[in-house]
């Protein structure tokens, strides 16, 4: 790249490189979520019943979701999560935004059938309905190095109950049966048994309902797209939830009932904090997400955007597909600018 043209991309940096993206205070003891672009105006998903996996943290996509579905109309948003430190408080939040929004925190061990149907079954039976599933709980057991090499046990306090493998990615060798099966379970596994109870639910009508419908939203990650994105176990199960958006749409042929996954890049969740962390105490945040050409880490609603599109009736003919939301990494191959022999 020239000087004067490197100078041009420097001179044109976006208002999110600017500026950053800044915090909207506190909820009680949690901080808001932030937000890039503004609110939406229209009841996008009015009138539709929700489950949201994974929805705990206070500063993960779950979360950020079921805010996005609650401020757009939904009636009901079940937020389900296998930990339950922050649910009552995700509530309480959300009754005071979204009064008229019946929010159901649930505690749900994706992993576990008979209580993945139970939670769908309930929707059905109360509100004659279920119309969103957003299948997003997902673990991460073998760390990779571009995280940290440790994972918070509570990102409010920062604990740090296990560390990771630092130095590179984890590899195949460096991962036991147990571990791999443990990923599995909730990333692979988990959104499959979302996804199944789900699609039968969507199926079934009733006076509110007269025809079968609904969308089915699985987490994945570009790690699921594309190799060096992650560890062997965790790449694995998100290309799982790739191949059943996939298999599961073809599979549900005329019934309504829409399956996509939802790739995101580098994202500042609980999972990717200790790397957010280790940046602004060295003064490198600015580096994060710069191999991507928006040259920037998101934040969690930009996700759950996407996921509020995909959920509503505007994504009536998107089905089956894996949408990137990583800033444009895995367009290319990255590299850094100027830095290239």
């Amino acid at each position: 790249m020239s000087g004067a043209a490197s100078k041009r991309r420097l001179d044109a940096l976006s208002q999110q490189l600017v500026q950053g993206i800044p915090s909207e205070g506190n909820f009680e003891n949690i901080p808001r979520i932030r937000h890039v672009a503004p609110p939406t105006t229209g009841k996008r998903v009015e009138g539709k019943v929700v489950i949201v996996t994974g929805a705990n943290s206070p500063i993960g996509i779950g979360r950020a979701a079921a805010h996005q579905y609650a401020a757009n109309g939904a009636k009901a948003v079940y937020i389900c999560d296998a930990a339950s430190s922050y649910l009552e408080t995700h509530k309480r939040e959300m009754k005071e935004l979204y009064p008229d929004v019946e929010v159901i925190p649930t505690v749900l061990d994706v992993s576990k059938e008979d209580a993945v149907k139970a939670v769908c079954e309930d929707a059905v039976k109360r509100f004659g309905r279920l119309d969103i599933m957003f299948a997003n709980a997902g673990t991460v057991t073998s760390l990779p190095h571009l995280y940290s090499s440790y994972v918070y046990a509570d990102i409010l306090t920062r604990s740090t109950p296990r560390p990771g493998i630092p130095g590179t990615p984890t590899t195949y060798d460096q991962i036991s049966a147990e571990s791999f099966m443990k990923t599995m379970s909730v990333n692979g596994l988990g959104v499959f048994l979302c996804a199944k109870h789900a699609a039968l639910a969507m199926q079934k009508t009733s006076p509110s309902k007269p025809y079968p419908s609904g969308s089915i939203i699985g987490t994945a990650s570009v790690a699921g797209l594309r190799s060096n994105a992650g560890s062997t176990d965790y790449s694995a199960s998100k290309a799982a939830v790739v191949s059943l958006a996939q298999t599961m749409s073809y599979q549900l042929t005329g019934t309504g009932v829409r399956v996509n996954a939802i790739c995101p890049g580098v994202i500042e969740t609980g999972m990717t904090l200790p790397m957010y962390d280790r940046a602004r105490e060295r003064g490198t945040e600015g580096k994060v997400g710069q191999l991507n050409p928006t040259r920037r880490g998101a934040v969690p609603d930009e996700v759950a955007q996407v996921a509020l599109f995909l959920g509503s009736d505007e994504a009536s003919y998107v089905n089956g597909q894996a949408w990137a939301v990583c800033g444009g990494l895995s367009a290319g191959h990255p590299f850094v600018p100027g830095k290239l022999a």
